[in-house]
């Protein structure tokens, strides 16, 4: 493994084989109480070894299964292989960004940075030579998860937290391997979709609840000082735009870099660039809102702001190289040390710096807790602890971290961190998910388009909270005749789409976004303030309908934005949907995702009848694709014909006078 990327963060894998062992027998097999244990030989270069597997059913819907090898240490990987068929369709994997149905495909399960392009031509091949291969590929993902439901009912999941690789290319089967000399998981029951999300949940863990001041509106990102937050907050009570929070990234103060400003990690309130923030927070929370900040594992080792660092790295808290060193791991044009998780004191650390800076001083309800992904292969972690094999489990480790804070603090039912990096049992830990740093475009590789897929294959695999950046982070410029030209970045209607896109999900969260200068925002035209103040009003009016969706996911794990393959899984044509979804089971969304669209192309499932939510009318025919109006500020919005939640959606919508 090579970390690549700036930041560092994605990997270039480099797998040698030196001997394959195959053409498995079956000699024997044990029966055992709730269990079997069948054992036999693999014949490779140098003759056979043995190989036993292990079969306990300990539940009605989970039956496990241990593979291990005998005879020679030195095997470290091991490799299953079952039938499938090539009809077959395969979703989850934790929070893929391109494919919905993943047949065909070879998938990775290892949390990393997804890139900035991600195949896009040019700007993937550019940012690879510019940022040191950083441009990923349609697979990589910061929240990964070695699980699947099929639609075939079929259900697996690895616990293994090494990292594996699910080879779904074959038309008549597919093949995992794990980096490691046993492979441990389970297979799953279900009758349903629902009821396979249920079981893997009971494993992976379910999200608490939301807290009801989330359901009150939008989290408005504001950044620059006191003045300017003052300003933006002015100017959303002008325009009574129905407001959960502000967040402001760079409480802790900025600095200038190669790619414009970032903050310094040094986790302390800069009252220098936000004097009198107490006054603002209590401002704000007159107001009925709510503070939210930012953190991330780094330590910040810039003179001035490095007193943590130099504490972590006194105290042995930091991950660092064979020689003791603290492993350096570079960003952009700086580097910084990384948080060892795996030694308990370390956690205790950084848990009283966010309960004392995070909560007591700056007041926060919330934040992003950013990060996760950049834990080095090679580095030498507290005690024994293998860093291979804890790579993919440190950013559940960083979630984990943050809950306990807030539990430990007394919040632990009224504060939010939202995650970007996730693994198996993050769902446990996290309160949130947000899908990493969308490009600002409308393009399936890294563009709008990445961050309903995102949500829909990472419900499936328990990701049940999951939203993204009002319109998009990366924003690309070129600097000519001393100006500043923006070669990608937002216009007004992609940011509007996008506010369109979020009302329907868990979280309404705006982001100003890498360069915000170039980037549309909301107070950019009165047109984006009006359709800031009309979907913020879409997603308050929702809340009554949202708030039992999110009773479900932290009771059933069940998503809240749902693929209609969950709800139909009798109707194939739902399989190939990509771009389409449901918000519980009586919402049906077709986002706008196309510039300049006014249609979209809408498939309704059979078994199922459709109202036009703006004029209550019946649409299409079950089991047809129909050409829908979606004119900017009426999306593509279905209600199912005799759901019991019509007439509260329809009062709500007209009661913030949407309808």
């Amino acid at each position: 493994m090579r970390a690549v990327g700036t930041p560092e963060g994605a990997y270039e894998i480099t797998d040698v084989i030196s001997a394959s062992y195959q053409e498995p027998t079956v000699d024997d097999i044990v029966l055992r109480a709730n269990g079997a244990t069948v054992s036999g030989s693999l014949r490779g270069p140098k003759g056979t070894i043995r190989y036993k597997l292990a079969l306990d059913a300990l539940s009605a819907t989970h039956l496990r299964f241990e593979i291990m090898t005998e005879d020679d240490p030195a095997i470290n990987r091991i490799r299953l292989r079952s039938l499938s068929s090539p009809d077959e369709a395969f979703f989850g994997f934790g929070q893929q960004l391109s494919y919905f149905n993943l047949k065909g495909k070879l998938i990775p399960i290892l949390v990393q940075e997804h890139g900035v392009g991600r195949g896009r031509p040019i700007v993937t091949q550019l940012i690879d030579i510019f940022a040191d291969g950083g441009g990923g590929n349609p697979y990589v993902t910061e929240a990964p998860a070695p699980h699947f439901i099929s639609s075939r009912l079929q259900s697996l999941f690895l616990e293994n937290s090494e990292y594996s690789l699910f080879d779904m290319r074959p038309a008549d089967h597919f093949e995992v391997k794990v980096w490691c000399g046993t492979m441990t998981g389970r297979i799953l029951y279900g009758a349903t979709p629902l009821d396979l999300i249920e079981a893997y949940t009971d494993y992976a863990g379910r999200m608490r609840a939301l807290p009801d001041w989330i359901h009150s509106g939008a989290i408005v990102a504001v950044q620059g000082g006191t003045r300017a937050a003052h300003a933006k907050l002015a100017k959303l009570r002008a325009d009574d735009i129905p407001l959960a929070g502000l967040w402001i990234q760079d409480w802790t103060g900025v600095r200038v870099t190669s790619v414009g400003k970032q903050l310094w990690w040094d986790w302390r309130l800069d009252e220098t660039f936000y004097p009198q923030w107490r006054q603002l927070v209590a401002d704000l929370e007159r107001h009925g809102g709510r503070m939210l900040v930012y953190i991330n594992p780094f330590l910040s080792n810039a003179a001035g702001h490095d007193a943590l660092f130099t504490e972590g790295q006194h105290k042995g808290y930091l991950v660092s190289r064979a020689d003791g060193t603290p492993y350096l791991i570079k960003n952009t044009d700086f580097s910084a040390g990384l948080l060892d998780l795996s030694n308990p004191e370390t956690r205790a650390w950084i848990k009283g710096i966010i309960k004392d800076r995070l909560i007591a001083q700056a007041g926060a309800c919330g934040w992003m807790a950013d990060f996760g992904e950049a834990m080095p292969f090679d580095a030498r972690l507290h005690g024994t602890t293998d860093a291979a094999a804890w790579h993919n489990q440190y950013s559940q480790e960083w979630a984990r971290i943050n809950r306990e804070a807030i539990e430990e603090a007394g919040r632990g039912d009224d504060i939010v961190f939202f995650s970007r990096s996730g693994f198996t049992q993050s769902p446990r830990y996290s309160t949130l998910f947000w899908l990493g740093d969308q490009m600002q475009s409308w393009d399936e590789y890294d563009g709008i388009k990445t961050a309903v897929v995102g949500m829909l294959s990472g419900g499936v695999s328990g990701f049940s909270l999951v939203h993204s950046d009002v319109g998009g982070y990366v924003a690309i410029s070129l600097h000519i005749a001393g100006k500043k030209v923006p070669v990608i970045a937002r216009t007004d209607e992609l940011l509007q789409r996008w506010m369109e896109l979020a009302a329907f999900t868990a979280v309404f969260r705006t982001h100003e976004g890498l360069d915000p200068a170039v980037a549309s925002q909301f107070d950019s035209s009165p047109a984006n303030t009006a359709h800031l103040k009309r979907f913020a009003k879409v997603y308050k009016a929702l809340a009554p309908y949202r708030k039992r969706l999110v009773a479900e996911a932290a009771q059933h794990g069940y998503p809240i934005a749902r693929h209609p393959f969950l709800h139909y899984p009798d109707d194939p044509n739902t399989h190939g949907l990509r771009y389409q979804f449901m918000l519980g089971p009586d919402l049906m969304v077709a986002p706008v995702l196309d510039k300049g669209a006014t249609t979209v192309e809408v498939y309704f499932p059979r078994g199922s009848q459709w109202i036009d939510l703006w004029t209550r009318r019946e649409v299409g025919k079950e089991g047809d694709w129909v050409t829908m109006p979606a004119p900017l500020a009426k999306p593509a919005v279905f209600l199912r014909k005799g759901a019991a939640s019509i007439d509260e959606i329809i009062d709500g919508l007209k009661g913030v006078g949407v309808l």
